[in-house]
């Protein structure tokens, strides 16, 4: 009765210590671009989506119509249900494996990294895990005997997961060999209230498939062909490796131990801890195994996460044998992981932490410079002629600004983003990619930190012919330009005449994070396609620091193939800086571009470490 009552303690401080920060984060960290657009989705309501069924987009669409146009409103649905899912594997492991052993699973659910940190995004995996475990509970109360009960949590689970995301037909297939591997499994199989469940599931599939049937099968090629190379890849390794660091190491090996006891479990052992045993190590393996072949580029860590759950109900039985020591240094550990956790997205969600990252490969773009970028635009709109519109450079832009400004109608440009993120298809159902065509002046937004650099020039030559050269750019730069948003105001009409970009440049001396001493030498290119470079000046901390010698020979078509700066070749520069006056430590290097047409852009800063 002690060991019972210090457990439900333990997991009772926790949730509320958890579900408290939770709610702390949620509440400051800016938009994600994957919710942005669920909140856009959510705003226009449907049975089914080009990229997801419907669900996630219905409880974005809850929050904010319960709590209004904020972070905290919009993600409060998933957070309640991140916040029930301990429970849910607490009851489930205190039926089958006791008080204490329910109560300890329910506080590693709590303590690892991965569960742990479910609900703050409003993202779909949240009503995904929930199916999940509600179809795991629901399998291993039938293993015990079919009833009406089992059978409704059945059919339950999977309505959720059918309108979850395509990837819970994975959760599905897993669960259907556990069953089959185990002879009571296969008594299961045989019930006819069973089978109504399971239709009840396959139901639950109809507006996807309707969605996809009217649409070509764009969501089923963007999710199961177009997004994926199906070719093995060894930086799929990465994919293996970091699943340690979000489960702990000790718990992943506690994991595993649970894994290979349920294959050789002899068959008096209880058959619903054999169930999770082999839910959790089919899905998990099998999902290992996959991303050596599937999509690496994107967000993909929190796959394994259904099987790691099954294998975390499980979990205590196999901790109760270790030593003492092991089992104390396994919930340490567990502890450290949610705090590096938690540390991750406060970091994104506190500007000047986000600050310091500039530069950094870590550096949390997709959450960074979204809430300035809405200021400028206001401002923007404001000078413009009333009945301007919003024209966004991507998906990414038009929904994070739709959030902001509470238009989910923004318009936006073909984008090779759109396509892959599988937004094109729902783009266009709501007739919202613009063809550049207008009638009325636009306020056009580009985010070129989102395009890689090689490609950077032949995409505003794309924006070119789409809408016309274009006039001198409005910059809004984040943390020293690691994000960096350019606004165009453009005319009601198409003007004519050769493309204007916005201008490029380089430089090549220093490198980014190099040591300076004394006077320093800034070395470099720039340019302006269609009216060319006046001048170059060089920032240090944000002011100007040197005016650069611009114009000397520095021949960069051979890369550049399509540029036509009318300077060309004479597109380099030069300067010199002190630094003997600088406090030493890190600096920011940067340039001030000043085109030929009136146009002054600053590009993106440099670290610069001065030493004496």
């Amino acid at each position: 009765m002690q060991g019972e009552q210090r457990a439900r303690k333990i997991f009772m401080v926790l949730w509320v210590v958890v579900t408290a920060i939770k709610i702390v984060i949620a509440a400051r960290l800016p938009l994600f671009v994957d919710e942005a657009f669920y909140w856009q989705e959510g705003q226009h309501l449907a049975a089914a989506y080009s990229d997801l069924p419907g669900l996630a987009a219905w409880l974005a669409r809850l929050g904010v119509e319960l709590g209004g146009q904020h972070l905290l409103a919009l993600r409060l649905p998933f957070l309640l249900l991140g916040a029930g899912l301990p429970w849910m594997v607490m009851h489930i492991a205190a039926r089958w494996s006791g008080a204490v052993a329910g109560w300890q699973a329910g506080s590693l659910a709590l303590l690892m990294p991965l569960s742990a940190t479910l609900g703050i995004l409003a993202v779909p995996d949240v009503p995904m895990a929930i199916a999940a475990v509600l179809c795991l509970g629901a399998g291993a109360r039938l293993l015990r005997g079919v009833d009406a009960g089992g059978a409704l949590g059945l059919a339950f689970g999977l309505l959720v997961g059918a309108l979850s995301h395509y990837r819970f037909i994975g959760v599905i297939g897993v669960g259907f060999i556990a069953l089959l591997w185990l002879p009571q499994g296969r008594r299961v199989l045989r019930d006819p209230r069973v089978w109504v469940a399971l239709m009840v599931g396959v139901v639950a599939w109809l507006p996807l498939l309707a969605w996809n049937a009217d649409n070509h099968d764009a969501g089923l090629k963007f999710q199961i062909v177009e997004r994926h190379p199906w070719q093995f890849q060894p930086s799929g390794l990465w994919f293996v490796v970091i699943q340690p660091l979000l489960v702990t190491p000790l718990l992943g090996l506690a994991m595993w131990q649970v894994a290979v006891a349920g294959f050789r479990a002899e068959h008096r052992a209880r058959v619903q801890w054999r169930y999770f045993a082999l839910v959790g190590a089919v899905s998990t393996l099998t999902i290992f195994v996959l991303g050596f072949f599937t999509d690496v580029e994107r967000i993909s860590f929190h796959w394994p996460l259904p099987g790691y759950l099954a294998l975390l109900v499980a979990m205590p039985v196999i901790l109760n044998r270790w030593p003492r020591w092991l089992r104390r240094l396994s919930w340490w550990l567990a502890g450290v992981g949610l705090v590096c956790a938690f540390g991750y997205y406060l970091m994104a969600a506190t500007p000047a932490i986000r600050e310091q990252l500039a530069g950094n490969k870590y550096y949390p773009r997709n959450f960074a410079g979204w809430r300035p970028l809405a200021v400028a635009v206001r401002e923007e709109l404001r000078k413009m002629p009333a009945g301007t519109t919003v024209l966004a450079g991507s998906f990414k832009v038009g929904a994070e600004l739709g959030f902001q400004l509470d238009d989910a109608s923004i318009q936006v440009l073909p984008h090779v983003l759109n396509d892959k993120h599988g937004r094109t298809a729902q783009l266009a159902q709501w007739r919202l990619i613009s063809d550049g065509q207008r009638t009325q002046p636009q306020l056009l937004v580009l985010a070129p930190s989102d395009q890689r650099y090689r490609d950077l020039l032949a995409r505003y030559h794309l924006v070119c012919e789409l809408v016309g050269p274009l006039p001198p750019p409005r910059v809004v730069s984040s943390d020293h330009g690691s994000q960096r948003f350019l606004l165009f105001a453009l005319p009601a009409q198409k003007s004519p005449g050769p493309c204007v970009t916005p201008a490029m440049a380089w430089v090549d001396s220093p490198l980014p994070g190099q040591v300076g001493r004394g006077s320093v030498d800034i070395r470099g290119w720039a340019f302006k396609d269609g009216v060319g470079l006046s001048s170059v000046e060089v920032l240090l901390d944000g002011k100007v620091a040197a005016i650069a010698d611009y114009g000397q020979r520095y021949d960069i078509t051979g890369f550049w193939k399509i540029s036509t700066d009318p300077q060309h070749p004479h597109v380099g520069f030069h300067a010199r800086i002190d630094t003997t006056g600088l406090t030493p430590g890190k600096h920011w290097l940067g340039l001030r571009l000043h085109g030929n047409d009136g146009s002054v852009e600053d590009w993106p800063e440099q670290p610069l470490q001065v030493r004496r």
